[in-house]
């Protein structure tokens, strides 16, 4: 993966010159990136090795952020509340169990440079959103969004399409994808042994998985995930 790497890396720092160049180098013009692909495919670990290429490269104070959209996930007190509640449990992962409007809204909101912006996390320890547990320095450069529905052509998630100024999509072989997210369920201790973690992924992940790939709009960059060396 390191020449995806480096190669995503270097996507982004010419595009986010260009943007400069374009402008005179005028301030409030950062590059913004969505990420998508589905569970296990290996987003996540991308964003984060892009972002520190970028920041090696970059000389300035606040280069490059990842942003995962699993911020947005609806707390488990809605899911609560909802008519469907014990399948919203089951299903949690799914696309109606995020707040997509307001992970929309919140891409938006980016553009805007006054001031520093604060964005939910996801607590693993409680299974529950955090707000503002992320800040966004007013400086900062490049925003790689990373999340299962970046890009998924439905509303109101393709709004984000029009939002960013690139597109990136990690496709995956789902058998790949189907062992690795079964193998990070028995790390983090969800279940007891890699027979009972399958059974997991194949009643929510998977399914998510093929939902993401069939609703998937147009991106810029299209990444094979691979395995690290």
């Amino acid at each position: 993966m390191e020449t995806t790497y480096e190669n995503l890396s270097t996507r982004a720092i010419s595009k986010y010159n260009g943007i400069q160049a374009s402008t005179g180098n005028a301030p409030r013009n950062r590059l913004l990136v969505a990420l998508a692909g589905p569970p296990g495919s290996g987003k996540t670990t991308i964003a984060n090795h892009v972002a520190a290429r970028i920041n090696s490269q970059l000389n300035l104070c606040h280069g490059a952020l990842v942003v995962s959209i699993d911020g947005f996930h609806l707390p488990r007190s809605v899911l609560d509340a909802l008519p469907n509640s014990e399948e919203a449990h089951i299903r949690r992962g799914a696309h109606w169990t995020f707040d997509a409007a307001a992970a929309v809204s919140f891409i938006r909101k980016t553009r805007d440079f006054s001031g520093t912006l604060h964005a939910p996390t996801f607590d693993h320890a409680v299974k529950d959103p955090t707000a503002n547990g992320l800040s966004i320095p007013e400086e900062t450069a490049i925003l790689i969004f990373e999340g299962l529905y970046l890009l998924c052509d439905l509303e109101p998630w393709r709004e984000i399409a029009e939002c960013v100024d690139e597109k990136w999509f990690v496709n995956v072989e789902p058998e790949r994808a189907r062992h690795r997210v079964a193998e990070r369920h028995v790390r983090a201790g969800i279940e007891p042994d890699f027979k009972s973690a399958l059974r997991r992924v194949d009643k929510n992940d998977a399914i998510n998985g093929r939902w993401i790939c069939e609703k998937r709009g147009s991106c810029d960059v299209l990444v094979e995930s691979m395995e690290e060396r």
